[in-house]
């Protein structure tokens, strides 16, 4: 949200620089994330002044130049080169001198000294587009007969300067969601931190008197939930023309585009009070009658976007006896928009139900400067106050007659909270004793009366625009923030206690598995925990044990993740498609999980999160080098990957039950189970279908790691350690003739049950096909390492050991030893 200073000091009188309000403003909890300079004309017109036209003589060397002399109220007048066929001696015209920068959109020039057909330049005089002033090219700009040379451009054409703060409002907020609101907290902090005494003063609608009752419209509430006060007005006889040139630039200030003086009315109205206005042609208005209610399922409507949109039975529409004309608090209707034929406006100002105006927008995907408000809670006390502040205004501004009395259906009226107060819990949370009269002080700045007052406790009436204020404690969070947080000394005593945190300590285990991945070469990712429900669709996920969102952003952030697989993937084809296209990335986070439940409404205990480390490796293993060739990545880049892990947490992924994921995100696969049949891990080659969902054009390797289920694992696991062996090992190779099916994995396990005491490791060290060696043949080339701590072996020991692995190779396997 936008907040400009000088429309801010209509409400409030303060003399602050404009840099030390945005430093109070965040102390109020306004942050203010940007501040920059605005100018109603782009440079301000610096180095532009009024000059006048001494002589205009025809330049000897071009038949379209003119040869002039410009008094610009110095000493001596410049000599100045000017193709404008429409100059002459005599005229008032703005003039760039030398230096100055003009500015033409996003384009820029420097006026400088120049030399024109043999002739000197000292400057330019200027067209209205040259200075930002209009669009106009065809000749200088002309000025009144008794403008004053020298006087600044800037001064003559009222150039206007700002200070523009982009405010960070957060939803509970919404009360300075509007210059007015702000002002009014300003005003509080004034009064308590700088000793000033002012007040926020709103500007006064006591003029307002409808003129006659000849065009009244009815009003109808038929959904009295969602729509909690209603308020119209009729005013005749109106022009719709441009705004007038200070509120163009109130609106053009704070970023909003001027459409005409009913629009740009009902926009500034809301940008200062906060409350969303809407005006109808009120000659489209069939029957005469306003009617609020909801619509069929399925029924059509065109918004002001020209979008033609189909409407949920849930949607609050503004009606007509016919049609709907609006979507409430949301988006208008196409069709009874003011346009620049209107002459007769129906004015709305009402008060919805905030759930019911976000879920529409939500279902629309649309998000305006109305539902923004409405959505987050609009103040129903101010309709009736909006509405004639609006109509005074265009009938000031566009003319007409005030033809209705005022309607305001209020069917139920909201009744203001009441909250208890203890002056103990105030110095408790806030830590400091304030004194009694500054708190009470302070309520009263923020509209909060106290209704009752005791030695302890206050009773306080909170206003109902202060939609975030329910408990005790938010009411001494308002107390606190205009006091202010940097008033609260630190106190100099501090307590410190001991603490024995279990183990394994979950923050240092992912801070040391994290600075080895990265030590590796991996990047660390974190991704939205917000997914599209229909990514889990699939059969891969459980999809009655997602968590839906109840008023979710938009259809793309619908769910809670349950697994780290759709972040991952959208990071790897956002840096394919930028050009990055070796990637290491891992993210460390938690997956959200619905229980199954009776309930109509889910409690807290029936949902659970689970953490989970997931790895992605994609393109090559590095950059080719003059002294390195890269070569692509593999399954076993992303296997050893898994297993290092594993390695550094202690647990021996060759004690780890093996297989294969059924999971369709895989093209090939490896999986780590646990003893008791519970994954660990599991890790291989992404799909093709998979990889095409997020247009990704090369291989991608993926792994998951159940982290709760490791950090389990490892909390019973101790240290041990043992002297090297006096021992030496010996190694023997065999060369194995398999079926193709027959994995590595299986010859390890073979090995180690035929002889479990004596075998200290197995490895692979080569894999040969061909089709010399038979049909669906492959021959492994596998090492074993030999070792007895209690002796030395013999050769009798080793033929042995060896003899039998054959045996049980050709027994279990059909293995052919080469």
């Amino acid at each position: 949200m936008k907040i400009s200073y000088n429309w801010l000091k209509d409400y409030l009188d303060f003399d602050i620089a404009p840099e030390r309000l945005s430093v109070i403003l965040t102390q109020l909890g306004l942050e203010v994330e940007d501040m920059e300079k605005w100018e109603s004309v782009k440079g301000g017109l610096k180095g532009v002044v009024i000059g006048e036209v001494l002589t205009c003589q025809k330049h000897p060397n071009a038949d379209k130049l003119s040869v002039t002399t410009v008094n610009i109220g110095k000493n001596e007048a410049l000599q100045i080169v000017c193709g404008a066929p429409n100059v002459a001696a005599g005229q008032k015209v703005p003039v760039a001198t030398l230096g100055t920068m003009l500015f033409k959109g996003n384009e820029s020039f420097e006026i400088k000294k120049a030399t024109i057909r043999g002739i000197a330049s000292e400057g330019m005089i200027c067209a209205e587009d040259e200075l930002g002033l209009g669009t106009l090219h065809e000749g200088i700009m002309v000025l009144d007969p008794d403008a004053k040379p020298g006087t600044p451009a800037s001064e003559y054409f009222n150039v206007t300067t700002d200070y523009v703060f982009q405010i960070g409002l957060t939803p509970n907020r919404i009360d300075s969601g509007s210059h007015f609101g702000a002002a009014r907290d300003l005003a509080a902090y004034l009064n308590i931190n700088e000793g000033k005494n002012v007040k926020a003063i709103r500007p006064s609608v006591d003029p307002f008197k409808p003129d006659n009752n000849s065009n009244p419209c009815e009003v109808i509430i038929e959904n009295k939930k969602d729509c909690l006060r209603y308020s119209g007005i009729t005013i005749s006889g109106v022009k719709i023309a441009e705004s007038p040139e200070w509120l163009k630039k109130k609106l053009s200030a704070i970023g909003l585009h001027p459409i005409n003086n009913v629009v740009d009315i009902t926009n500034y109205v809301q940008y200062e009070i906060g409350q969303p206005l809407h005006a109808f042609d009120a000659d489209k208005i069939e029957g005469r009658k306003v009617i609020i209610r909801n619509l069929p399922d399925n029924s059509k409507f065109t918004t002001l976007d020209g979008v033609e949109r189909k409407l949920s039975s849930k949607d609050l529409m503004i009606c007509n006896v016919k049609e709907g004309m609006c979507i409430a608090g949301v988006f208008g209707g196409i069709e009874s928009g003011v346009t620049d034929a209107t002459t007769n406006i129906f004015l709305e100002s009402a008060c919805f139900n905030p759930v019911s105006i976000r879920k529409t927008a939500r279902r629309h995907n649309l998000n305006t400067d109305a539902s923004f408000r409405f959505e987050r809670g609009s103040d129903p006390e101010i309709t009736t106050w909006a509405l004639k502040r609006a109509i005074l205004l265009i009938k000031e501004i566009a003319g007409g007659k005030i033809s209705s009395d005022l309607v305001d259906m209020y069917p139920e009226k909201l009744k203001r909270e009441n909250i208890e107060v203890s002056f103990k819990n105030i110095d408790r949370l806030i830590g400091k004793q304030i004194d009694r009269d500054v708190i009470k002080r302070i309520l009263s700045l923020l509209d909060m009366i106290i209704l009752r007052e005791s030695e302890e406790i206050l009773t306080v009436e909170i206003p109902l625009y202060r939609v975030d204020v329910h408990r005790e404690a938010d009411v001494i969070e308002e107390i606190l923030r205009i006091y202010g947080y940097n008033n609260v000394e630190i106190d100099e005593h501090v307590n410190s206690i001991l603490f024995y945190s279990n183990k394994p300590d979950k923050e240092k285990v992912a801070n040391i598995i994290s600075d080895m991945l990265v030590s590796n070469g991996f990047y660390e990712i974190m991704c939205n925990s917000l997914n599209p429900a229909d990514f889990y669709k699939n059969g891969d996920f459980f999809t009655d044990q997602l968590v839906i969102l109840a008023n979710p952003l938009s259809s793309d952030l619908n769910a809670m993740r349950q697994s780290l697989l759709f972040g991952g993937l959208t990071s790897v084809a956002w840096n394919i498609n930028r050009q990055n296209l070796n990637l290491k990335l891992f993210e460390l986070g938690n997956c959200y999980f619905k229980t199954k439940t009776e309930k109509e409404t889910p409690e807290v205990n029936d949902f659970s999160e689970r953490c989970s480390l997931d790895i992605f490796i994609s393109g090559n293993n590095g950059p080719t080098r003059w002294n390195y060739k890269a070569s692509p990545t593999d399954f076993f880049n992303i296997k050893s990957a898994v297993e290092m892990i594993l390695s550094r947490l202690g647990i021996n992924a060759d004690t780890l039950d093996k297989g294969e994921s059924d999971r369709r995100y895989f093209a090939e696969s490896i999986t780590y189970l646990s003893g008791n049949n519970k994954l660990i891990a599991e890790a291989g080659r992404i799909s093709d279908k998979y990889l095409q969902k997020f247009d990704i054009p090369q291989d991608v390797y993926y792994a998951h790691l159940d982290w709760d289920l490791l950090l389990k694992i490892i909390s019973d696991h101790s240290i041990v350690y043992s002297e090297i062996s006096k021992y030496p090992s010996v190694k023997r190779d065999l060369a194995l003739l398999l079926d193709k099916e027959i994995k590595f994995s299986r010859i390890r396990e073979i090995a180690i049950k035929t002889e479990k005491h004596l075998i200290k490791n197995i490895d692979l060290f080569d894999v040969y096909e061909s089709e010399s060696l038979g049909q669906n043949k492959k021959s492994y080339a596998v090492s074993f390492t030999l070792r007895d701590d209690k002796k030395t072996l013999t050769d009798n020991n080793i033929e042995t050991v060896m003899n039998k692995l054959i045996k049980a190779f050709e027994k279990e396997l059909r293995a052919v030893i080469r």
